[in-house]
């Protein structure tokens, strides 16, 4: 069998531009990618040291404390009931998940999977790894006469900050159970909404009840600062759940001990979560006056971790301008073709450099 054509890594393209924009007397900065600056919170910290001298294997389903701080964190931020813990699952970050799932679930070459319209580029690979075909599509009635073998959900998303109300949800929910189409809900940015509150596909409200068909991936990289900590973990269906559970066994797939330890607590600590979102709404704040006065115009972004803006350009000449005055920012070309003439600005800078580049901007 031959290796899936995959497409090139869609950040080694802004070499150029990265090299141009660490150019400049100030140095660079980087609003290209979400990765967390601040530190992480010293009881996480110590929870990791805590538990480094223990020398056997951790389980693949985690410790009993993690799942059940899982479940009660999302009923206590996000209005989720109804989760028994062992329908809980760590992995190793969201974004290994996102690639492996419709080949851990069982997608058969050939089949389709559906992701956003603009969306985040592992969904594509992890279609592609299976052997899928792949359709971009935001609304069902879109999708055709087929039986998705998979469709992806991402709100608030990547890139947009886009927030999916809850009637789209039920629509969504509803669609797939009479195709038997599994919903994989990426939720990563759900505790970051700012215009807009979003809603968990396994909120009570948009499922009625049932989680069967219905999986939710979280992530603590943004929530939490552990980006580095590789910490995530995947819920719903208690059957999908449990099939996951048994592949990853055999191939291996384990959450380090040390990090389930630290995930347990960064799950119970809201006023660390609280904190971590008062720094991102301040830095969302500046660097949205800051495009707005030279000109640029932000769509969406009522939630997550970045701002969806254009001047109706090319992205690449508006990557390029950028650039030139020290500013890293990703083309939306990157999440899509109708991400063409838009770029993704994120909040993941330190304070000084949030008001570097708005100064910046002030003077273009």
């Amino acid at each position: 069998m031959s290796s899936p054509r995959l497409p090139d890594f869609p950040w080694d393209s802004l070499a150029e531009q990265s090299r141009r924009a660490r150019a400049h007397p100030g140095g660079i900065v980087d609003l290209s990618v979400g990765t967390p600056v601040d530190p992480v919170p010293e009881p996480v910290r110590e929870a990791l040291a805590s538990v480094s001298d223990i020398p056997g294997y951790p389980t693949t389903h985690g410790t009993a404390a993690l799942r059940s701080a899982a479940v009660e964190a999302l009923g206590r931020r996000h209005g989720v009931e109804g989760i028994d813990p062992d329908a809980v699952l760590p992995t190793i970050g969201s974004k290994e998940l996102v690639a492996w799932l419709p080949t851990l679930l069982g997608v058969k070459p050939g089949s389709m999977v559906v992701i956003p319209e603009l969306a985040y580029p592992t969904y594509e690979v992890g279609a592609l790894l299976a052997g899928a075909s792949v359709l971009r599509s935001d609304g069902v009635t879109a999708v055709g006469p087929g039986r998705p073998a998979l469709l992806w959900l991402n709100s608030p998303s990547n890139p947009t900050g886009r927030v999916l109300g809850l009637e789209h949800l039920r629509k969504v929910v509803q669609w797939a159970r009479e195709r038997g189409t599994i919903v994989v809900s990426d939720e990563c940015y759900l505790a970051l909404g700012w215009e807009s509150e979003p809603i968990s596909i396994l909120h009570p409200d948009v499922h009625d009840g049932r989680m069967d068909g219905l999986l939710a991936v979280h992530s603590l990289s943004k929530s939490a600062n552990l980006a580095s900590y590789r910490a995530g973990f995947v819920t719903g269906d208690p059957v999908l759940v449990r099939d996951l559970l048994a592949v990853r066994k055999h191939a291996g797939m384990i959450v380090p001990r040390p990090v389930q330890e630290a995930m347990t607590v960064a799950l119970r600590d809201d006023t660390a979560l609280r904190e971590q979102r008062e720094r991102y709404a301040n830095r969302r704040a500046v660097l949205r006056s800051a495009l707005e006065k030279v000109g640029f115009r932000v769509d969406y972004s009522e939630a997550g971790l970045y701002l969806w803006a254009t001047r109706d350009e090319d992205a690449r000449a508006s990557v390029d301008w950028f650039a030139r005055h020290g500013i890293l920012v990703a083309p939306g070309s990157f999440y899509g073709p109708r991400g063409s003439r838009h770029v993704r600005v994120a909040l993941t800078a330190t304070d000084e450099r949030v008001e570097a580049a708005a100064a910046r901007l002030a003077e273009a």
